[in-house]
């Protein structure tokens, strides 16, 4: 089965094809351009570099959160539609999760870290066993010094990764010392390839909704959200 990957949930766009637990053909884009403009020519693009046709998707991946309000939008709307077109299910797949599949080949303590504006991130705890992570806290919304002390239930190293580890580095290596790691670059940033594949293995799972089904993991309300409740208190 191949399965295409959209990741937006982050200023990265990134967008691949698997089969068969491969990826074909990968692409991703940090150029600060809207999702709204990138996504669709990288679709085409990674379907035609895979050397199959649009009809031959199986099923359509994509991030379903947390991360940013809009590129969630943009990435649920383009898959879904997708999915209704092609007929085929629609898998959502945690952007934490995703970060954290490409370092769970060891068994280590992972901590995806992804901005969330206001002085919080979005987090989860994962433990890398046999290549899968296995969620241990989160997705959460939280300020660093309430994610330290969260950290502080298991021993050893926590490798860091995600958009909100440039801000939050310092910080981090002051609270938790040696202990803070901090991924290669190469591995900070959601890729396209990883919901592929994840969304491959769910569907080998029983996995995958019909396209309307999905809804985005937002984690905490919208700016927008937060005005109407108060507006609505009064």
């Amino acid at each position: 089965m191949y399965v295409l990957g959209i990741e937006a949930a982050t200023p990265v766009a990134g967008v691949a094809v698997a089969a068969d637990g491969c990826i074909l053909a990968e692409r991703l884009v940090n150029n600060r351009r809207t999702h709204s403009v990138n996504l669709l020519p990288m679709i085409k693009a990674v379907i035609e570099e895979a050397g199959i046709s649009a009809g031959q998707i199986g099923a359509v991946a994509v991030s379903s959160g947390p991360g940013s309000f809009t590129g969630l939008r943009i990435g649920l709307t383009t898959a879904k539609t997708l999915a209704w077109l092609w007929q085929v299910p629609l898998v959502g797949v945690s952007t934490l999760e995703a970060l954290a599949l490409p370092l769970a080949s060891q068994a280590q303590i992972i901590c995806p870290i992804l901005n969330a504006r206001k002085n919080e991130v979005y987090a989860a705890v994962f433990r890398g066993n046999a290549g899968q992570p296995e969620l241990l806290a989160g997705p959460l919304a939280l300020g660093i010094e309430e994610l330290v002390q969260l950290l502080q239930q298991w021993e050893g190293p926590v490798t860091f990764l995600g958009d909100a580890v440039p801000e939050y580095r310092q910080q981090l290596e002051t609270c938790l010392g040696r202990r803070a790691v901090m991924a290669p670059r190469c591995a900070m940033l959601p890729r396209g390839g990883a919901l592929a594949e994840l969304g491959w293995r769910k569907m080998m799972s029983g996995g995958g909704v019909p396209p309307l089904q999905l809804a985005p993991e937002y984690i905490r309300l919208s700016e927008a959200e937060v005005k109407l409740a108060a507006k609505g208190g009064k």
